[in-house]
């Protein structure tokens, strides 16, 4: 009777011990996949090397999850425990520890917290400030200013000091190394001397996170090795039959196209018309080679060309010279490199502005005229001056 009523209380207190089990994790399970505390949106800053008990803690501190022990528990459980990345991290209101796990998980080592960017251009640079929004939550833009033209506003100056802010350096597609050296060269958060301007073309339009005290030449060296290495990618893809020799003649060409057309869905037949032009032993006769061998990339030409210098024969003077110029004329973008070396099949060997910011392609000299007549007639209406074309 002893030992029955022993294993009677044994096996009641196994069955509540089961049951207290089963609650406890299916109150963990809630816990961890059910919506977080936090009824705001949070930037979570992880330094680099934090361990997930580290983070853990932080996370329960700030609030953003209910329980350290069980975020850390079951983030591991799950496999995750060593995807954390260091840096800011928005995590959005109510989020459970699995959005958590896989915010800090994912993206780039910043989504958060305060970050400038200078912004280098093709007609001018700006300083952009950016930081959540506390009402929508979001990041967005909060102060900007054109540092050649403006002081830079308190808010901005101090967040250019600050140790914990965000930098990074965006370069437009387009501009000239000129102006990447200029606009570097300007950037009180960055050191270092600039021995020289790299050769045009060769800089990567992108965007470039620094530190206080990123040395000039060390970034400008990044920005080559983006640029070659795309190249070189994208050379390898290219499609059979191209009139060019090397991939540094297919730069020179996307550069053309990059200040030909900013419509993404144009690149491809802008390249088709100078690609059959070469084929075909005609001209490029493009304005923008004109241009660049009048200011060297150094400036913007605020005026339309003269007709003296359109007759003028200079290495960049397409009107005049037959085939590529013997350099780029600005820095090409990812989308202008791979238009130069896989262009729309085409006919095409004019185009001209069709006044709604894109361009009217022709097959012939005669179809290419009405297009420039009716080009003609809205620069007349909107009493611009009237513009050289192709074949005008």
């Amino acid at each position: 009777m002893i030992w029955r009523h022993i294993v009677s209380n044994f096996l009641t207190l196994l069955i509540v011990i089961l049951i207290a089990i089963a609650a406890a994790v299916a109150w963990a399970k809630h816990q961890y996949f059910g919506p977080g505390p936090s009824a705001v949106a949070q930037c979570v800053r992880i330094a680099p090397g934090a361990s997930l008990a580290t983070v853990s803690d932080q996370l329960a501190e700030q609030g953003v999850v209910s329980n350290g022990y069980i975020f850390r528990a079951g983030t591991d459980y799950l496999g995750k425990a060593h995807g954390l990345k260091y840096g800011s991290h928005l995590v959005p209101p109510n989020a459970t520890m699995e959005q958590v796990v896989d915010v800090l998980s994912t993206g780039g080592p910043s989504t958060c917290g305060t970050e400038l960017v200078l912004r280098v251009g093709v007609r001018e640079n700006s300083v952009i400030l950016r930081d959540i929004d506390p009402e929508t939550g979001q990041m967005a833009e909060q102060a900007k200013y054109n540092p050649a033209t403006e002081p830079a506003p308190e808010r901005i100056a101090a967040a250019e000091k600050a140790p914990e802010s965000r930098l990074r350096i965006t370069m437009a597609e387009g501009v000239t190394s000129w102006q990447v050296v200029d606009a570097l060269k300007k950037a009180p958060f960055l050191t270092g001397n600039i021995a020289k301007v790299p050769a045009e073309g060769s800089l990567a339009p992108d965007t470039y996170d620094v530190q206080q005290g990123s040395d000039r030449g060390v970034l400008l060296a990044e920005m080559e090795k983006r640029q070659s290495d795309f190249l070189t990618q994208a050379w390898e893809k290219r499609v059979a039959n191209l009139p060019y020799k090397n991939p540094q003649e297919a730069l020179i060409m996307a550069s053309i196209i990059e200040k030909e057309t900013g419509i993404p869905d144009e690149r491809r037949m802008v390249a088709s018309v100078f690609v059959n032009r070469m084929e075909r032993g005609m001209r490029l006769e493009t304005d923008p080679t004109v241009i660049y061998g009048i200011t060297k990339g150094e400036s913007v030409l605020d005026r339309g060309l003269r007709g003296s210098e359109l007759r003028r024969r200079t290495p960049y003077n397409t009107y005049q010279i037959p085939g590529l110029p013997p350099t780029p004329i600005a820095n090409p973008g990812k989308a202008s490199i791979e238009a130069a070396l896989n262009p729309e099949s085409s006919e095409y060997v004019f185009f001209v502005a069709d006044g709604s910011g894109g361009h009217a392609f022709a097959r012939s000299l005669e179809e290419h005229n009405q297009n420039v007549a009716n080009w003609r007639k809205i620069e007349r209406e909107r009493g611009q001056a009237l513009s050289p074309v192709q074949g005008d």
